[in-house]
């Protein structure tokens, strides 16, 4: 088999795939390392099988929904196996894909742990590969603290080959991965409560998301217990005991830890072949992703940049473009406006600047904020709310911010995004004729801010 190669990309996630796909459509020859499955964190461990679950976990709402319609829906039960085992195969079908999309671009794929070993060197298995530029882009792991019982708790990856599902769980952690694993588990029947050892959790978003989504989930019956630190963990009869710092006890049948996430450096590099890391311990890049050694690149959420899949893609791409493109990008990649969504219930979407973001660059913002329940509830008992946040600045009336929580915010946030993007002003939502009735209309309709200043 070949081993020479104009580029060899460690990781066959979002990133590394995109990466590899476009630099042989612009005609390098290009080999592809990947140790464990196709389509990296996002396929496998991530994006899909959670929003396969999310989806799974909004039907109990569904059922009850369905009687103020007229539909009698009784006697419905669930069964986990049927769920975990559709998304694996679902799963199976997409890992598939994306090595078919490989060999079809003629990119020439190595299965096994792939080791830098100096400029231009990487060794998987038993064979040493050269090329001119090599791509790291192996991605990101869960990270649980050390502690005492660290042991007896699981990762998030855990949560999609459960032989069965337990029925009273924490999940510890403030990030939207915490957050979005509380929500399914509660929706698909388990008792959940949501550990953080800070005072509020979903740091860096909006604070009147944070808060109202806190709401919302209390209303739903999920315990969030903030300001709350686990000190250790015990394990008896298979249950879970969780001792916290203030001297108060739990116990649980599962420990889901969600507290983050570390680059994947183990075993990529030989001794001497490191690159130089940034203060988080992520590989460090310049603007045209180039670590501190010579033709060695990297990208995703090894670089800890923006940990999104999106961006990866689009990384890979601006890359393959830079070293082998005919046209190549005139500017560097720019990371400004993106959109982000949350699936935690109820679900985030959230593009631009948060308030207080805004009032840092701007010496005075107008806010908009519209909170109402959805028209499909308004025929029963249901309780489900949306809120809907714009900022503007007030000097140039150019839309800074948009954030929702909500049925629907993802849906509704991306198609707004584009128009962020362009530079669009408050004046522009406002002269848009709104589609009735739909939750989006309330982005176009909004008239009554509050101008706030630094």
């Amino acid at each position: 088999m070949k081993t020479e190669f104009d580029l060899v990309v460690i990781g066959a996630g979002s990133g590394g795939v995109r990466a590899a796909r476009m630099a042989a459509s612009h005609g390098a020859s290009v080999a592809i390392i990947e140790e464990r499955f196709f389509g990296g964190t996002c396929v496998n461990v991530g994006c899909v099988p959670k929003k396969l679950f999310s989806y799974g976990a909004h039907f109990p709402q569904e059922f009850s929904l369905a009687s103020d319609y007229g539909y009698q829906v009784d006697g419905w039960s669930f069964d986990w196996a049927t769920l975990r085992d559709n998304k694996s195969r679902e799963i199976e079908r997409l890992n598939g894909i994306y090595q078919r999309i490989l060999d079809q671009a003629g990119v020439t794929i190595f299965q096994g742990h792939g080791t830098v070993l100096g400029e231009g060197r990487v060794s998987v298995g038993d064979q040493v590969l050269t090329a001119r530029h090599v791509l790291v882009a192996v991605g990101g792991k869960p990270f649980v603290p050390d502690f005492p019982g660290k042991e007896h708790v699981r990762i998030s990856d855990d949560l999609f080959y459960l032989s069965e599902l337990p029925e009273r769980v924490a999940v510890v952690g403030g990030g939207y991965i915490a957050t979005e694993f509380a929500g399914i588990l509660h929706g698909l029947g388990c008792e959940v409560t949501q550990v953080y050892r800070k005072e509020l959790f979903l740091r860096g978003f909006d604070e009147d998301i944070r808060a109202f989504v806190a709401a919302q989930m209390t209303a739903q019956g999920i315990t969030l217990k903030f300001n709350a630190d686990v000190a250790k963990i015990t394990e008896a009869e298979g249950r879970k005991q969780l001792h916290f710092q203030d001297g108060g006890e739990e116990e649980f049948d599962e420990v889901f830890y969600a507290t983050g996430r570390v680059p994947l450096l183990d075993g990529l590099f030989a001794e001497g072949a490191a690159p130089a890391l940034n203060e988080r311990g992520a590989i460090k890049v310049d603007e045209h992703f180039q670590t501190s050694n010579t033709g060695l690149y990297a990208l995703g959420d090894v670089i800890d940049r923006v940990q999104l899949t999106p961006v990866a893609l689009a990384e890979g791409m601006w890359l393959a473009a830079h070293l082998f493109g005919q046209n190549k990008p005139d500017e560097a990649m720019n990371y400004e406006h993106i959109a982000t969504a949350v699936f935690s219930h109820p679900n985030i979407g959230t593009v631009g600047l948060t308030e207080q973001q805004a009032l840092e660059s701007c010496g005075a913002v107008r806010v908009y904020k519209s909170q109402f329940r959805p028209m499909r509830y308004t025929l029963g008992e249901l309780q489900e709310r949306s809120f809907i946040k714009l900022i503007v600045d007030d000097e140039t009336d150019r839309v800074l911010g948009l954030h929702m929580a909500g049925e629907d915010a993802a849906e509704i946030t991306q198609g707004f995004a584009v128009a962020i993007k362009m530079g669009a002003t408050k004046a522009d939502f406002d002269a848009t004729v709104g589609i009735h009735p739909t939750a989006a209309e309330e982005l176009v309709t909004m008239r009554q801010g509050e101008r706030i200043t630094r």
